[in-house]
């Protein structure tokens, strides 16, 4: 499985298709329940989040990895966050992990839709690029044994761009921490 960009790289997806790493873990510790894993892939962190019984589903575009997730018994739906999704505004964390504050290509979009998807006192973890240089933006797609995903935009930020772009969304960032090689940043929705 690989994340594929127009600007002729790839990313293998490795990590994705494999089991929560002890980061995954460490950084799922932290989310409370329910929780809405958005782009969720195969569904690591919908199964890692299971098994600590904690109510959490996940979504994503890619028809085959929603299947996947599927046949693994995993609570998956294959949607777009900017579309439809079960029990908006009562999710009490959203995970954009892997990158998927890039979605859409725009994160301040992506970013005031999971505001509409999360409680008045939701939260969102989100995984963001290990440097701080400017955004780049792509159309990506997957590509999963020869099988090519739908088209979708993608951008690539860091914790300092995510900082800036948070307020846009009317949401602050809480907290801010590196796990191994990996950026994370805590944001709080802020009371309306």
């Amino acid at each position: 499985m690989y994340l594929q960009t127009s600007l002729g790289t790839s990313i293998a997806g490795g990590r994705w298709a494999a089991p929560a790493s002890r980061v995954d873990d460490r950084v799922l510790s932290r989310a409370q329940g329910p929780v809405l894993d958005i782009g969720c892939g195969p569904g690591r962190h919908v199964r890692a989040l299971s098994e600590r019984g904690i109510v959490t589903l996940g979504i994503d575009l890619t028809p085959q990895l929603v299947a996947t997730a599927q046949a693994a018994g995993l609570d998956v739906l294959h949607r777009s966050v900017f579309g439809p999704v079960p029990a908006a505004g009562r999710w009490r964390c959203a995970l954009l992990l892997d990158g998927n504050v890039g979605i859409g290509g725009d994160p301040v979009a992506l970013l005031r839709r999971i505001g509409q998807l999360i409680t008045p006192d939701g939260q969102v973890l989100v995984e963001t690029a290990g440097t701080d240089t400017s955004p780049v933006t792509v159309t990506a797609h997957i590509d999963l044994d020869g099988h090519r995903g739908p088209s979708f935009a993608w951008q690539t930020i860091g914790m300092t761009t995510l900082a800036l772009a948070a307020p846009a969304a009317d949401m602050i960032v809480s907290e801010t921490w590196a796990d191994e090689d990996r950026r994370f940043t805590l944001l709080d929705r802020r009371a309306a």
